[in-house]
């Protein structure tokens, strides 16, 4: 006597699991003696291109802050 087929063979194990191949990220930098932009990726050695300074900066992030509309004036207190 055969047994029955599971109904759960045919299922992915893990749906949670993105099994996509992903590409390395490429972030920016600003050098901190030329000020050249930079695009790097996590492995590669921190340095810049166009002088070979070490020091490199991440920019700022352009969004935008709640922390403006929190101002509590002097009668509020």
């Amino acid at each position: 006597m055969s047994q029955p087929q599971s109904r759960y063979t045919q299922q992915n194990p893990n749906p949670l699991v993105d099994r996509s191949v992903k590409v390395p990220e490429v972030i920016q930098y600003i050098c901190g003696d030329c000020g050249a932009q930079t695009a790097m990726q996590p492995s590669e050695f921190i340095r810049c291109k166009e002088c070979g300074h070490r020091v490199m900066y991440k920019p700022r992030t352009t969004r935008s802050s709640i922390r403006g509309s929190l101002i509590i004036g002097p009668g509020c207190l």
